[in-house]
C-alpha cells in the first residue's frame, strides 16, 4: 500500500514534499549532532609528540621547530621563486603544519544517550524520506504511451 500525499490538495508533489521534509529532518538532526560536539586541542600532535616525546627522545619546550621548513622555503622563494626544491620544501612545510594541527584535534560528545539516539533517528528518518522521494510509484500503473503529434 503506497502512501499518496496531496500537498496543497493537488495530485503529485509527493516527491517534493517528502524530499523537503527529509532534508529538513536530516539538516536538523545534523545541526543538533554538531552542536553537541566539543572540539579541543590536545597536548602533542603526531610530529611534535614524536619530536618531544618522553620515551627517550630529546625534550624540547618549543614546537616551533615544525615551522622551520616552511620558514626556510618562504625565504628562498622570496629570494628566487624559480628554485624547484624550495617549492617542494614549501609544500612539505605546509603538510607538516597541517598534519600537526589536525593531529591535535580531539572531539568530545557531551550529551545523553537518549538525545544521541533521537538525533541519529532524525538523521536516519530524514535520509529515508529523501531516498523515498526518489523512488518511482508503480501503484498507479504504467505511464501512458506517448501519443504521436
Amino acid at each position: 500500500m503506497a502512501l499518496h500525499l496531496k500537498p496543497g490538495g493537488k495530485e503529485g508533489g509527493d516527491t517534493l514534499f517528502l524530499g523537503s521534509v527529509g532534508l529538513l529532518l536530516t539538516a536538523l538532526g545534523l545541526w543538533f549532532l554538531f552542536d553537541s560536539v566539543h572540539v579541543r586541542s590536545d597536548g602533542a600532535g603526531a610530529l611534535s609528540g614524536w619530536i618531544g616525546g618522553g620515551s627517550g627522545r630529546f625534550q624540547t619546550t618549543s614546537m616551533g621547530v615544525i615551522f622551520v621548513p616552511f620558514f626556510i622555503s618562504v625565504v628562498i622563494l622570496f629570494y628566487d621563486a624559480t628554485k624547484k626544491w624550495s617549492w617542494g620544501l614549501f609544500w612539505i612545510g605546509l603538510a607538516i603544519i597541517a598534519i600537526e594541527i589536525l593531529s591535535r584535534i580531539r572531539f568530545e560528545f557531551s550529551m545523553k544517550t537518549t538525545h544521541l539516539l533521537l538525533i541519529l533517528g532524525m538523521v536516519a528518518a530524514g535520509a529515508g524520506l529523501m531516498i523515498r522521494a526518489y523512488r518511482t510509484d508503480t501503484s498507479k500503473g504504467p505511464p501512458p504511451p506517448d501519443q504521436p503529434a
